[in-house]
Protein backbone atom coordinates (compact mmCIF):
# COMPACT_ATOMS: atom_id res chain seq x y z
CA UNK A 1 0.00 0.00 0.00
CA UNK A 2 1.35 3.34 -1.10
CA UNK A 3 2.22 5.60 1.74
CA UNK A 4 0.86 9.59 2.06
CA UNK A 5 4.11 10.49 1.37
CA UNK A 6 4.43 8.67 -2.08
CA UNK A 7 1.16 9.47 -3.23
CA UNK A 8 2.04 13.54 -2.64
CA UNK A 9 5.32 13.23 -4.60
CA UNK A 10 3.59 11.57 -7.09
CA UNK A 11 0.61 13.86 -7.70
CA UNK A 12 3.77 16.27 -7.22
CA UNK A 13 5.41 14.86 -10.33
CA UNK A 14 2.63 14.53 -12.40
CA UNK A 15 1.22 18.32 -11.77
CA UNK A 16 4.67 19.62 -12.37
CA UNK A 17 4.94 17.39 -15.77
CA UNK A 18 1.38 19.04 -16.20
CA UNK A 19 2.45 22.65 -16.15
CA UNK A 20 5.83 21.67 -18.24
CA UNK A 21 3.31 20.59 -21.06
CA UNK A 22 1.18 23.42 -20.50
CA UNK A 23 4.12 25.69 -20.79
CA UNK A 24 4.93 23.92 -23.98
CA UNK A 25 1.88 23.97 -25.85
CA UNK A 26 1.00 27.34 -25.27
CA UNK A 27 4.77 28.74 -26.40
CA UNK A 28 4.30 26.57 -29.51
CA UNK A 29 0.68 28.28 -30.38
CA UNK A 30 3.24 31.67 -29.63
CA UNK A 31 5.92 30.38 -31.82
CA UNK A 32 3.17 30.29 -34.76
CA UNK A 33 1.93 33.09 -34.39
CA UNK A 34 5.20 35.34 -34.55
CA UNK A 35 6.34 33.72 -37.53
CA UNK A 36 2.63 34.86 -38.63
CA UNK A 37 3.22 38.16 -37.23
CA UNK A 38 6.26 38.46 -38.99
CA UNK A 39 5.21 37.95 -42.17
CA UNK A 40 2.94 40.15 -42.19
CA UNK A 41 5.42 43.37 -40.78
CA UNK A 42 7.33 42.58 -43.64
CA UNK A 43 4.71 43.52 -45.77
CA UNK A 44 6.29 46.75 -45.27
CA UNK A 45 9.19 46.32 -47.92
CA UNK A 46 6.14 46.18 -50.71
CA UNK A 47 5.55 49.47 -49.68
CA UNK A 48 2.51 51.65 -48.40
CA UNK A 49 -0.53 50.45 -49.98
CA UNK A 50 0.67 46.39 -49.62
CA UNK A 51 1.16 47.13 -46.36
CA UNK A 52 -2.15 48.22 -45.56
CA UNK A 53 -3.90 46.14 -47.34
CA UNK A 54 -2.86 43.40 -45.10
CA UNK A 55 -3.93 45.15 -42.27
CA UNK A 56 -7.15 45.58 -43.75
CA UNK A 57 -7.53 41.88 -45.08
CA UNK A 58 -7.23 40.62 -41.60
CA UNK A 59 -9.95 42.58 -40.57
CA UNK A 60 -12.26 41.17 -43.31
CA UNK A 61 -10.59 37.27 -42.85
CA UNK A 62 -13.67 34.92 -42.76
CA UNK A 63 -16.22 37.25 -44.07
CA UNK A 64 -19.14 36.47 -44.07
CA UNK A 65 -18.98 33.62 -42.24
CA UNK A 66 -17.67 35.73 -39.25
CA UNK A 67 -18.09 39.17 -38.66
CA UNK A 68 -16.01 42.14 -38.88
CA UNK A 69 -12.81 41.97 -37.60
CA UNK A 70 -14.03 38.43 -35.71
CA UNK A 71 -10.99 36.40 -36.79
CA UNK A 72 -9.02 38.98 -35.36
CA UNK A 73 -10.74 38.95 -31.89
CA UNK A 74 -10.86 35.04 -31.88
CA UNK A 75 -7.40 35.08 -32.34
CA UNK A 76 -6.60 37.77 -29.51
CA UNK A 77 -8.79 35.49 -27.57
CA UNK A 78 -6.36 32.52 -28.18
CA UNK A 79 -3.33 34.47 -27.74
CA UNK A 80 -4.64 36.01 -24.36
CA UNK A 81 -5.43 32.41 -22.75
CA UNK A 82 -2.24 31.06 -24.23
CA UNK A 83 -0.21 33.87 -22.41
CA UNK A 84 -2.50 33.13 -19.27
CA UNK A 85 -1.37 29.51 -19.12
CA UNK A 86 2.17 30.43 -20.37
CA UNK A 87 3.01 32.54 -17.39
CA UNK A 88 1.28 31.24 -14.59
CA UNK A 89 2.41 27.64 -15.45
CA UNK A 90 6.17 29.81 -15.33
CA UNK A 91 5.42 31.37 -11.74
CA UNK A 92 4.22 27.74 -10.30
CA UNK A 93 7.28 25.81 -11.76
CA UNK A 94 9.43 29.27 -10.33
CA UNK A 95 7.79 29.03 -6.92
CA UNK A 96 7.89 24.91 -6.89
CA UNK A 97 11.96 25.00 -7.79
CA UNK A 98 12.48 27.78 -5.42
CA UNK A 99 10.79 25.34 -2.43
CA UNK A 100 12.53 22.61 -3.35
CA UNK A 101 16.00 24.36 -3.25
CA UNK A 102 16.20 24.44 0.60
CA UNK A 103 19.77 25.97 1.40
CA UNK A 104 21.49 28.08 -0.99
CA UNK A 105 24.67 27.46 -3.01
CA UNK A 106 27.80 28.25 -1.63
CA UNK A 107 29.12 28.88 -5.46
CA UNK A 108 26.78 28.57 -8.17
CA UNK A 109 27.83 27.41 -11.48
CA UNK A 110 26.82 27.61 -15.02
CA UNK A 111 29.19 25.07 -16.46
CA UNK A 112 26.63 23.31 -18.70
CA UNK A 113 23.80 25.99 -18.93
CA UNK A 114 23.36 28.67 -21.87
CA UNK A 115 23.20 32.13 -21.34
CA UNK A 116 19.81 31.56 -22.94
CA UNK A 117 18.28 29.07 -20.16
CA UNK A 118 19.44 31.57 -17.29
CA UNK A 119 18.07 34.30 -18.62
CA UNK A 120 14.48 33.04 -19.39
CA UNK A 121 12.47 34.55 -16.51
CA UNK A 122 14.08 38.14 -16.89
CA UNK A 123 13.68 37.49 -20.50
CA UNK A 124 10.14 36.17 -20.25
CA UNK A 125 9.35 39.62 -17.95
CA UNK A 126 11.07 42.04 -20.50
CA UNK A 127 8.81 40.14 -23.77
CA UNK A 128 5.86 40.91 -21.44
CA UNK A 129 6.39 44.16 -20.83
CA UNK A 130 7.54 45.17 -24.43
CA UNK A 131 4.21 43.34 -25.33
CA UNK A 132 2.16 45.96 -23.32
CA UNK A 133 4.00 48.29 -24.95
CA UNK A 134 3.30 46.85 -28.40
CA UNK A 135 -0.46 46.93 -27.73
CA UNK A 136 -0.50 50.35 -26.40
CA UNK A 137 1.56 51.59 -29.57
CA UNK A 138 0.00 49.91 -32.54
CA UNK A 139 -3.00 48.15 -31.32
CA UNK A 140 -4.92 49.67 -28.28
CA UNK A 141 -3.77 53.03 -27.90
CA UNK A 142 -2.19 54.16 -30.80
CA UNK A 143 0.42 55.89 -29.79
CA UNK A 144 2.42 57.71 -31.93
CA UNK A 145 6.28 58.89 -30.25
CA UNK A 146 6.67 61.37 -33.16
CA UNK A 147 3.50 63.06 -32.59
CA UNK A 148 1.93 62.46 -35.92
CA UNK A 149 -1.44 60.71 -36.83
CA UNK A 150 -2.14 57.45 -35.78
CA UNK A 151 -5.18 56.11 -37.69
CA UNK A 152 -2.59 55.15 -41.10
CA UNK A 153 -0.95 51.95 -40.18
CA UNK A 154 2.12 52.17 -42.22
CA UNK A 155 2.80 55.96 -41.55
CA UNK A 156 2.59 55.18 -37.34
CA UNK A 157 5.44 52.11 -38.24
CA UNK A 158 7.60 54.34 -40.12
CA UNK A 159 7.29 57.76 -38.29
CA UNK A 160 7.71 55.71 -34.74
CA UNK A 161 10.98 53.51 -36.37
CA UNK A 162 12.64 56.86 -37.61
CA UNK A 163 13.22 57.74 -34.20
CA UNK A 164 16.34 56.18 -32.92
CA UNK A 165 15.42 55.10 -29.56
CA UNK A 166 12.14 53.46 -30.58
CA UNK A 167 14.37 51.38 -33.02
CA UNK A 168 16.97 50.45 -30.00
CA UNK A 169 14.08 49.42 -27.65
CA UNK A 170 12.29 47.39 -30.79
CA UNK A 171 15.78 45.50 -31.00
CA UNK A 172 16.73 44.87 -27.55
CA UNK A 173 13.16 43.01 -26.90
CA UNK A 174 13.85 40.96 -30.11
CA UNK A 175 17.39 40.24 -29.00
CA UNK A 176 15.55 39.15 -25.80
CA UNK A 177 13.00 37.65 -27.65
CA UNK A 178 15.48 35.22 -29.80
CA UNK A 179 16.71 34.25 -26.58
CA UNK A 180 13.73 33.16 -25.31
CA UNK A 181 12.92 31.22 -28.38
CA UNK A 182 16.25 29.50 -28.24
CA UNK A 183 16.34 28.15 -25.03
CA UNK A 184 12.11 28.05 -24.84
CA UNK A 185 11.82 25.82 -28.31
CA UNK A 186 14.27 23.16 -26.94
CA UNK A 187 12.53 22.99 -23.44
CA UNK A 188 9.43 22.31 -25.64
CA UNK A 189 10.68 19.86 -27.50
CA UNK A 190 11.95 17.81 -24.72
CA UNK A 191 9.12 18.28 -22.73
CA UNK A 192 7.04 16.62 -25.93
CA UNK A 193 9.56 13.79 -25.25
CA UNK A 194 11.01 14.72 -28.65
CA UNK A 195 14.68 14.66 -27.67
CA UNK A 196 15.38 10.95 -26.22
CA UNK A 197 18.35 10.33 -28.02
CA UNK A 198 21.53 12.65 -28.41
CA UNK A 199 20.94 12.99 -32.88
CA UNK A 200 17.32 14.63 -31.58
CA UNK A 201 18.74 16.69 -29.04
CA UNK A 202 21.04 17.98 -31.07
CA UNK A 203 18.15 18.36 -33.49
CA UNK A 204 15.91 20.39 -30.94
CA UNK A 205 18.95 22.53 -30.41
CA UNK A 206 19.56 23.30 -33.69
CA UNK A 207 15.84 23.55 -34.52
CA UNK A 208 15.90 26.34 -31.21
CA UNK A 209 19.03 28.15 -33.00
CA UNK A 210 17.12 28.40 -36.01
CA UNK A 211 13.87 29.55 -34.77
CA UNK A 212 15.95 31.94 -32.86
CA UNK A 213 17.82 33.73 -35.40
CA UNK A 214 15.08 33.82 -38.07
CA UNK A 215 12.58 35.44 -35.68
CA UNK A 216 15.08 37.94 -34.35
CA UNK A 217 16.28 38.89 -37.89
CA UNK A 218 12.97 39.24 -39.71
CA UNK A 219 11.52 41.58 -36.93
CA UNK A 220 14.65 43.02 -36.94
CA UNK A 221 14.70 43.87 -40.56
CA UNK A 222 12.00 46.72 -41.14
CA UNK A 223 12.87 49.02 -37.96
CA UNK A 224 16.42 48.83 -39.26
CA UNK A 225 15.78 49.66 -42.45
CA UNK A 226 13.50 52.07 -41.33
CA UNK A 227 16.13 54.10 -39.62
CA UNK A 228 18.25 53.91 -42.12
CA UNK A 229 15.50 55.35 -44.65
CA UNK A 230 15.11 52.46 -46.79
CA UNK A 231 11.59 52.23 -46.08
CA UNK A 232 9.85 55.54 -45.80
Amino acid sequence: MATPTLVKGARATRSTIALKLAMAISGIVFIAYVFAHMYGNLKAFSGHDAYNEYAHHLRELGEPMLPYEGFLWIMRVVLVLALVVHVGAALALWKRAGAARRTKYQVKKNVRSSLSSRTMRWGGLTILLFVIWHLIHFTIGKVNPAGGETNDPYNLMVESFDLWWMTLIYLLAMLALAMHLHHGTFSALQTLGLTNTATSRARARQAGWAIAVVIGVGFSLVPIFTLAGVIS
